[in-house]
């Protein structure tokens, strides 16, 4: 069984990446890995087996180190650069994309839906909880029957006198079940509107989706809302529109752009360690030109990947990024993900099927990546508005 608990040398070496990272980025990165090694990797294949994980106590532990919200400003964030949130998501999606997952809902959707639009009220009562993991929030926006349209949502909010009142559902949101305060977003007569909602409130339901074949090491849910009832503060005041839920959805992505890499590279450096080890007519896998050439492919498409979520965060920090930008992020580091873990797949060949090893189940999970925050076919089409200056989005 291969076990990674260090960067491989010769991966590190050929890829330079590190001489491009400032020291304190460097060693955010070492922690960040250390902390997946120590508490997370030891467990991942039980959680992965089973179809749960213990989210309360990770997000404890994820507070505590400072990841929660890390790139917002103020309420016990810990106001670091998008670059070094970029290499936190990495590491963590190194382990499992179920964890990065986590980390990404709670900072650059729910806190980041709060910190930009919400009261000083509502930043002043959930934003020190969440970013200590105190509270867990979900991002409600995803419907059944309405995805990648999100305008078609059909979750409505009506008022009734001083009150809100909302009826709808929402669904594959993560941490839904265990969440403490969702962020939901539904139809009104003025726009859509976001809405800070204690998940203690009479009407809300959460149920876990079971029996998925991806992300199974992350808690999914569905949530209804029957006449439930809200205050008038409960609104975020300073948005209405899609405008809201979208910018917090390229947040997300701009994590994915250096999430999908992490996953990618966890793959190639076990399958490195494995293909050393591993005795084949007498003389090592790793020296067959075949696995050479798949690994010297692979390796080259993690580089231009890497050096892509780099550039991204690095011009996050200073000029700042445009939709598309993430957008062409995300499209290829996802998709070029996901063939190093099919290819990592068969250098293990029988063997890369279990447990022991992380290339399938990486391989699953970023299935479920591929097509949250956005389909590849959607990042395609963002991509081909930039260039031609027309809209296909009906």
């Amino acid at each position: 069984m291969v076990s990674v608990s260090a960067p491989n040398p010769a991966l590190t070496n050929l890829l330079g990446i590190d001489g491009l990272l400032q020291e304190e980025e460097r060693d955010l990165q070492a922690m960040v890995r250390k902390f997946g090694d120590d508490k997370l990797r030891p467990h991942l294949a039980e959680w992965f087996e089973a179809g749960t994980v213990p989210a309360r106590d990770i997000a404890r532990e994820l507070g505590k180190l400072g990841l929660l919200g890390m790139h917002l400003e103020g309420y016990g964030c810990a106001e670091s650069s998008a670059t070094a949130y970029g290499l936190a998501c990495m590491e963590l999606e190194a382990v499992d994309s179920g964890v990065r997952s986590l980390m990404s809902v709670q900072g650059s959707l729910a806190m980041t839906a709060i910190r930009k639009f919400g009261s000083e009220e509502q930043k002043q009562e959930w934003l020190p909880r969440m970013s200590a993991g105190q509270a867990i929030g979900c991002f409600g926006l995803t419907e059944p029957d309405f995805g990648s349209d999100p305008g078609g949502m059909r979750t409505r909010a009506r008022r009734d006198g001083d009150d809100w009142v909302i009826n709808g559902s929402k669904m594959w949101i993560t941490s839904g079940p265990v969440a403490d305060v969702a962020v939901i977003w539904a139809q009104t007569d003025e726009k859509i509107r976001g809405f800070v909602v204690p998940t203690e409130t009479p009407g809300f339901e959460a149920t876990e989706v079971e029996r998925k074949l991806s992300l199974r090491a992350s808690i999914t849910g569905a949530l209804a809302f029957t006449d439930m009832r809200l205050p008038k503060d409960a609104v975020l005041p300073e948005v209405s529109g899609l405008r809201g839920p979208l910018s917090c959805l390229s947040e997300a992505r701009f994590g994915i752009v250096f999430g999908a890499m992490g996953a990618a590279r966890d793959c190639l450096e076990a399958t490195l360690e494995y293909a050393e080890s591993r005795r084949v007519f007498d003389k090592s896998l790793a020296a067959y030109q075949l696995t050479q050439a798949k690994l010297a492919d692979m390796a080259v498409e993690l580089a231009k990947g890497m050096l892509l979520a780099l550039h991204l965060g690095r011009l996050k920090d200073s000029t700042g990024v445009t939709n598309e930008q993430v957008s062409l992020g995300k499209l290829n580091n996802c998709r070029e993900a996901i063939k190093i873990a099919r290819t990592c797949r068969t250098i293990m060949a029988a063997n890369g099927i279990t447990l022991d090893y992380p290339v399938l189940r990486h391989a699953n999970n970023l299935e479920s990546v591929m097509t949250y925050e956005g389909t590849s076919e959607v990042h395609q089409l963002i991509i081909g508005q930039a260039l031609t200056g027309e809209s296909s989005f009906r």
